[in-house]
């Protein structure tokens, strides 16, 4: 059967991207400050024998010369690359978009100040329409730090937590039990519509649990309002040519539910990795299984712990052999990040960064794919392997792959 699956290492940059002094983040690298760590604190390199036989180690050191402490392996088993980011932006929507071929090209709204950062006129309708007598937070802030500090007065006053982040974000963040996540989720509902004037890329639910600032957590609750893509998706392409898309974790919000024909839910890396291999077992011929593995950015990354991440990636390396051993004669296996947060860099935001293009199955060919001028190349061969019309950006690489179609 004619399969795909895209796992979305989310967060996980190989190296500055060529605009990333733009950004503020010429010289981050997620995956060689992760790998530098690791080795400082535990005496050893990290070991990612799996990731390395598909090209990481490669494909990172083209993209930026460092030599990550990972060992390198051969044979290589896969074709291997590296991507720069054409959007605008450093944002999870863009990234993923870019991937399914649709870069975003105009600029996101952003709340710039970092205290009192809605506008008074937003938060009063906000809570006009959704009756609670005020807001929490209105700041940019980590999204973990937030609960400790306003966590009790949430319980208390039933008003819900409200902050934001150098992306186009607005968060919400409330209890589940006190709060309600009906609630909670109509209150997102609310203010995704109010925020379309203000162009914000996503509305997040972020529900929590816990009976004190000690023990606050989020749960697998959290839910996803996005604008829809500027344009048709290879998954919107795909579900109209009669083949299946089926989302495992966040990426159904992240396309606002666009072009998919089944959304999974799944919280936490093993059960991410469980419910791509079970669903992708009983997909049909002409699938896409998609999964965005949100672990290595929001507990890891964001959190700046680099040996949690480093601990993650070395599980999810260990689970490796059963995707590629599921692998049907004419089904294929695409790696790779959405944008990059380096765990040591200033601040707890992501970083402009490459991206690692691993593609493998039991056609692919093991060669050097090089730097691929657009994440959309990776939409655009996937289009190209389900033999669909071509998409708008993007340069396909099959053919390079020498895999028939």
């Amino acid at each position: 059967m004619t399969k795909a699956i895209i796992l979305v290492l989310d967060s996980f940059g190989i190296g500055s991207a060529p605009d990333a002094e733009k950004f503020g983040d010429a010289g981050a690298n997620t995956f060689s400050s992760i790998a530098r760590a690791f080795a400082n604190a535990k005496g050893r390199q990290l070991a990612l024998p799996n990731l390395a036989r598909l090209g990481l180690v490669k494909a990172a050191f083209a993209a930026s010369s460092e030599i990550a402490a990972v060992a390198d392996l051969e044979p290589v088993q896969g074709a291997y690359g590296f991507a720069a980011e054409l959007s605008s932006g450093k944002d999870t929507p863009s990234g993923h978009w870019e991937i399914a071929g649709v870069p975003v090209l105009f600029d996101w709204g952003y709340f710039h100040n970092k205290q009192q950062s809605f506008p008074q006129e937003l938060i009063d309708e906000l809570c006009l329409r959704t009756g609670v007598a005020g807001i929490l937070g209105n700041c940019h802030a980590s999204g973990t730090d937030i609960l400790v500090k306003l966590g009790d007065e949430h319980v208390q006053s039933g008003m819900p937590i409200c902050y934001t982040s150098a992306d186009s974000v607005f968060q919400v963040a409330a209890h589940e039990e006190h709060f309600g996540l009906d609630k909670l989720y109509h209150f997102c509902e609310v203010a995704r519509e109010l925020l379309d004037p203000y162009n914000i890329g996503r509305v997040i639910a972020r529900p929590f649990l816990g009976d004190n600032a000690q023990n606050y957590a989020r749960t697998g609750n959290r839910k996803d309002y996005s604008v829809l893509p500027p344009a048709p998706t290879l998954l919107d392409k795909l579900t109209q040519a009669g083949g299946t898309v089926i989302s495992i974790g966040k990426i159904a919000d992240i396309y606002a539910h666009q072009g998919i024909s089944k959304a999974v839910k799944a919280n936490g890396l093993a059960a991410l990795v469980d419910t791509t291999l079970q669903e992708y077992a009983k997909a049909p011929d002409r699938s896409l299984i998609f999964t965005n593995l949100v672990d290595f950015d929001q507990n890891y990354g964001h959190r700046r712990d680099p040996i949690g991440y480093g601990e993650a990636l070395e599980y999810f390396d260990s689970r490796l052999p059963e995707i590629t051993a599921a692998l049907d004669e004419n089904s294929v296996l695409l790696m790779t990040a959405d944008h990059g947060c380096d765990p040591t860099w200033v601040g707890t935001e992501h970083t402009r960064e490459y991206v690692p293009v691993l593609f493998s199955g039991p056609q692919v060919a093991p060669v050097n794919l090089a730097e691929r001028q657009s994440f959309a190349d990776m939409g655009q061969t996937l289009a190209e392997f389900f033999g669909l019309e071509k998409l708008a950006y993007g340069e396909s690489f099959l053919a390079q792959t020498r895999i028939k179609i």
